[in-house]
């Protein structure tokens, strides 16, 4: 009897601990975000003068997935990216598409379409991914260009070119960038 008992206390904490993890979508047991399907990823430029963007987001892949139009829908709000919140933290007061950002932390989402992406500029922060928290957060809204490349992107990317007290950021995915110009107010 204390056999069976002692069997069926090990069975409830093992279908405990499979809930947790469904739930949770924690399936490393070391807590390594890097061995994540979409593994975190940064960017980061310097503008001068010790002012900083600094972008953390997931990297998901292709995976041979449609993703723009598909996976992705054209004409809806996108946590851009996987997984936690993609964040957007500048050092120094700058524009985004001629829009003023203050210095501060933001969450960054986006809404494609395959002409023009929409980049949105949140101020609530520390929400997950998905939970876009409505346009009465919304710090800025600034027109993205689209662009095809010549070659498939199978992991997404963000990434600066900086060029004098500015930049451009960059999200590449699938056979599509947009692109947005930033610079140092």
């Amino acid at each position: 009897m204390k056999k069976r008992l002692a069997i069926g206390v090990v069975f409830a904490l093992a279908c405990f601990a499979i809930v947790v993890q469904a739930q949770t979508g924690q399936h490393d047991h070391s807590g390594d975000k890097s061995k994540r399907p979409s593994p975190p990823a940064t960017a980061t430029v310097e503008l001068g003068g010790g002012a900083t963007i600094t972008v953390d987001y997931a990297s998901p892949k292709v995976k041979g997935r449609k993703i723009f139009g598909g996976l992705v829908p054209y004409g809806k709000i996108w946590r851009t990216g996987a997984n936690e919140a993609t964040t957007f933290v500048t050092s120094a007061d700058i524009t985004a598409g001629g829009k003023a950002v203050p210095a501060g932390s933001y969450t960054m989402f986006t809404v494609p379409n395959e002409d023009k992406w929409t980049l949105v500029l949140s101020k609530k922060t520390g929400e997950w991914g998905t939970a876009y928290p409505g346009e009465s957060e919304d710090l800025v809204r600034v027109d993205m260009k689209v662009s095809k490349l010549p070659s498939l992107v199978e992991d997404f990317k963000i990434s600066f070119d900086k060029s004098g007290t500015g930049a451009t950021m960059n999200i590449d995915w699938e056979n599509n960038r947009a692109s947005v110009d930033i610079a140092k107010k």
